[in-house]
């Protein structure tokens, strides 16, 4: 029988370390690659044609949303299975768009992560129950505090676009970029990114 092949994406070389022990000590599984960013993470998928890669949501450079909307878009063959720190419900419904076939949490037990790559590799979903929902609400914002551009800004932060992304794509410079999202985050009293990436899901701009 034919070993599941994994690529690791994560930009700390002690985690690859530990994870590629652990994927490799199953006897149907083995990691052909590592990747310490999302850039590197699709050049290797490109190369490697792996069947499942292990995402970390947060990387310097491309972060793991991104990478993941392109690996599904230019390897669809490929499955992705994030694995987080962020124990929060945003980015499991944000990780659900980007195309992810998984959700494990860092905290979990190792064993949930191998269970998530099987059902990844086998086509099914594996989606770990986060913790509550944070008590404040963002709903409650309104949608016109915030200009057009900013909320172009807002959509491409939920996104996972660094603001070196964002300032390439609407053609503005990154100082541009940062003083957006400052009035943002002011307008809006909305504090860490998954406040904004709830905001973002409440009103519409993300398409779910």
């Amino acid at each position: 029988m034919s070993r599941v092949r994994i690529l690791i994406a994560d930009d700390h070389a002690l985690l690859r370390s530990g994870l590629r022990a652990l994927i490799e000590a199953q006897p149907d599984m083995e990691v052909v690659g590592e990747a310490e960013d999302g850039v590197v993470a699709l050049a290797r998928c490109r190369k490697l044609a792996p069947d499942v890669v292990v995402m970390d949501l947060t990387m310097p450079g491309r972060g793991g949303i991104s990478a993941t909307e392109d690996i599904r878009r230019e390897c669809p063959n490929t499955k992705v299975v994030v694995l987080t720190m962020h124990d929060d419900e945003a980015y499991v419904r944000i990780a659900r768009l980007a195309g992810a076939a998984g959700f494990v949490l860092k905290k979990a037990l190792a064993t949930e992560l191998i269970r998530a790559i099987r059902a990844a590799h086998a086509g099914r979903s594996h989606f770990s129950t986060t913790g509550p929902a944070a008590v404040a609400r963002t709903a409650g914002a309104p949608l016109d505090l915030i200009t057009d551009r900013e909320r172009e800004v807002l959509t491409l932060i939920a996104l996972g676009h660094t603001n070196t992304e964002i300032a390439g794509k609407l053609h503005i410079s990154e100082k541009t970029v940062e003083t957006h999202r400052a009035h943002i985050v002011e307008k809006l009293g909305l504090r860490t990114r998954a406040d904004l990436v709830r905001f973002a899901l409440e009103h519409g701009l993300l398409k779910t």
